[in-house]
């Protein structure tokens, strides 16, 4: 569906939002999702997975949104009809990993690593696990990773626990550190100054829609700056404390629909009247005064900084956050 004036642009994290750990997607997401896109909003995905394991997604849902950030914001990808899977590398940011994989290589002896090119492939270490890469990658020495144009570098450390691995992370002077909690410590690194927020940035100017009408919806740490870029930053039920606090609102957890709730909340473009965003004038108010990410008109090469890997009641469907999260300094965001 074409985007429709007075239409808003969802951002949609995929795992913990879209999909529940196991990969289930409920009919009611998937509904939602479409009948969004039938009323006239852009609903796309934005998510920390390469290209290859998102448009798939996409299938599942039923839904041909015009751009993709995959990738944690290092990749967007535009709709084209003649490339394979029907979408094509628009914008990329790349960087040399060799400076972050020999410092981190130096602290944590047993790490497992993977490397993103710009292409969508990875290569990674021995005992690194295959189902987090796909189809296409390549087990190689780590010596070999120094010579990749990276997207991003994946680092775990299986015998550390989360706490220390943070810990150590910490030690090493990186910036923008944080950690999912799972079976073992996770690092996703990125080009400097690239997460999903400045992807989702360029992909607003794009289309010429309003901040007031941007909508992002995740449950991870690497959706923080996505939260708090969009007019309507909404969080979900599960989300871990600080990633409510970055967002404007809570809705139900994924096992609960929240995505749904809220998807089901936005005007439809064809009943609002000419200036009508149906967004609220205290809603404005705020978004002026947030601090925009910076857009990013091209691809290209950059420096390296770390960010978050991630990856029916009578309680009201979506809850008001009152408090925003105060300013963090650049090692604190995650």
């Amino acid at each position: 569906m074409t985007l429709r004036p007075g239409g808003w642009l969802a951002a949609l994290d995929i795992d913990g939002t879209i999909l529940h750990e196991d990969g289930f997607l409920s009919d009611a997401v998937r509904r939602a999702v479409q009948d969004a896109d039938a009323r006239g909003h852009e609903v796309m995905l934005a998510t920390g997975r390469s290209a290859s394991s998102t448009t798939p997604v996409l299938e599942r849902l039923g839904v041909l949104p015009r751009y993709l950030v995959c990738s944690n914001g290092a990749v967007t990808l535009e709709r084209d009809e003649r490339a394979p899977a029907g979408y094509r590398r628009t914008r990329v940011e790349t960087f040399d990993p060799t400076e972050v994989l020999t410092t981190i290589s130096g602290a944590l002896s047993d790490a497992r690593y993977a490397v993103e090119d710009a292409e969508g492939r990875f290569r990674y270490t021995p005992r690194f696990p295959e189902s987090a890469v796909g189809p296409g990658s390549e087990e190689v020495p780590f010596e070999s990773l120094l010579d990749v144009e990276a997207t991003r570098v994946v680092v775990i450390s299986p015998n550390h626990a989360t706490e220390e691995f943070l810990g150590v992370v910490e030690q090493m002077g990186l910036t923008r550190v944080s950690y999912a909690i799972g079976w073992t410590a996770w690092l996703d690194i990125a080009p400097d100054g690239v997460n999903k927020a400045t992807a989702m940035e360029w992909v607003r100017r794009q289309l010429d829609v309003p901040i007031e009408r941007t909508v992002a919806i995740g449950d991870g740490r690497n959706d923080i700056d996505m939260l708090e870029w969009a007019g309507r930053g909404v969080a979900m039920g599960q989300a871990p404390s600080d990633v409510v606090a970055a967002a404007d609102e809570t809705t139900r957890e994924v096992r609960d629909d929240g995505l749904a709730k809220v998807l089901d909340t936005l005007p439809d473009p064809r009943a609002c009247g000419p200036g009508d965003t149906g967004a609220g004038d205290s809603r404005t108010a705020r978004t002026a005064r947030r601090a925009r990410a910076d857009p990013r008109q091209s691809g290209g090469r950059r420096k390296w900084s770390a960010s978050p890997a991630m990856n029916s009641s009578a309680e009201p469907i979506v809850t008001r956050n009152e408090k925003r999260m105060p300013p963090r300094d650049a090692a604190s965001r995650p």
